[in-house]
């Protein structure tokens, strides 16, 4: 299987059990979590060789990240220690009419005042075959959009296949900063991942979708992923599109477009949904695997599908699935019969 390398910011996610709200709770569960660490999981789970990259803390609350990391494979080697924190996010989950809710408590962390000195990158992307980044990362100080590109220059001087998902967060910077960020870093980027969000507010394009009348007709989006494709000469464009009916029900399927031809996955009916913290994450996950073993970008995308699919039913940020519960669900087992 492949070296996979993903880069970015490790929290701890602090959440009421079941569907409890905030002001209610006197105890959180402690989960870690974060984009590019979701994606290393994934990746993990299916049998690569997945590295995170970050930086934390020295003390044991920084290590409850790094032993959740180990707990499911993904590799810590080129992890740096040291800095003052760790990021928290406190998540709870909605339910049917209530959305989720998200407050952040994540300034200063160790990662958004490391300096390049803290990373070889050189020697981390060596032997390598992915690069996998997300624009939380640039999002979350200065200093981290330095690094973000001192990774990607040095994954394009070993040939590394990079991926970005562009996940824009409006918490961390506003769309003007964002746009003037991750355009310039589109250069070093093959695989671009983000919803009709993402890439307006990332990257200035809008798609021809009502997307908040749940209009995801995939057709909305061929013109777009055609611009994109052609201005950063991306070999690949992808989307996931979600139709959000409430907090506990979605629609969920997802576009990819080569250059040459769109391809349109399957649609699933997410209902319920336990935990969608992380949905987009293990979408990129499933991506790089299906772009890394599958004969065509059809079957890549039908793999990512699923596994995202999937998450979306297990609590936390990690997708704990092996790639044989994914396979089973691409080929249309949705019967959620026992195994036995």
């Amino acid at each position: 299987m492949a070296k996979i390398i993903t880069f970015g910011e490790i929290m701890l996610r602090l959440s009421p059990a079941g569907n409890d709200r905030f002001v209610q709770s006197d105890c959180f569960r402690i989960i870690p979590g974060g984009g590019e660490a979701n994606v290393a999981v994934s990746l993990a789970n299916y049998g690569h060789e997945a590295y995170f990259v970050t930086k934390l803390p020295k003390h044991e609350i920084g290590q409850i990240a790094v032993n959740g990391l180990r707990r499911y494979g993904v590799q810590t080697d080129y992890i740096a220690r040291g800095g003052e924190r760790i990021g928290l996010y406190y998540a709870e989950t909605g339910a049917a009419m209530r959305p989720g809710k998200v407050i952040y408590d994540r300034a200063h962390a160790a990662i958004a005042e490391a300096e390049a000195n803290d990373f070889d990158f050189d020697k981390i992307m060596e032997g390598a075959q992915w690069f996998h980044w997300s624009g939380i990362t640039p999002a979350i100080s200065d200093k981290a959009a330095h690094l973000t590109q001192l990774a990607c220059e040095a994954a394009k001087r070993h040939g590394v296949m990079v991926s970005v998902d562009l996940n824009f967060r409006k918490k961390l910077w506003t769309s003007e900063k964002a746009i003037s960020v991750m355009r310039p870093l589109m250069k070093y980027v093959d695989v671009c991942i983000g919803n009709e969000e993402d890439a307006q507010l990332c990257l200035g394009f809008k798609p021809e979708a009502d997307i908040e009348g749940g209009q995801t007709d995939a057709l909305g989006y061929h013109h777009i992923f055609e611009q994109m494709a052609n201005e950063f000469d991306f070999k690949y464009v992808v989307s996931t599109l979600r139709e959000s009916y409430s907090a506990s029900h979605n629609g969920w399927k997802a576009l990819i477009y080569n250059r040459q031809e769109f391809y349109e996955s399957k649609r699933y009916e997410l209902n319920p949904i336990i935990d969608r913290v992380g949905g987009g994450d293990s979408f990129s996950g499933g991506l790089i695997h299906g772009l890394l073993t599958k004969p065509t970008q059809g079957e890549a995308l039908e793999f990512a599908v699923a596994a995202s699919a999937l998450k979306h039913t297990i609590n936390g940020d990690f997708n704990l699935v092996s790639k044989e519960e994914v396979e089973s669900l691409a080929k249309g087992n949705t019967s959620g019969r026992v195994q036995r």
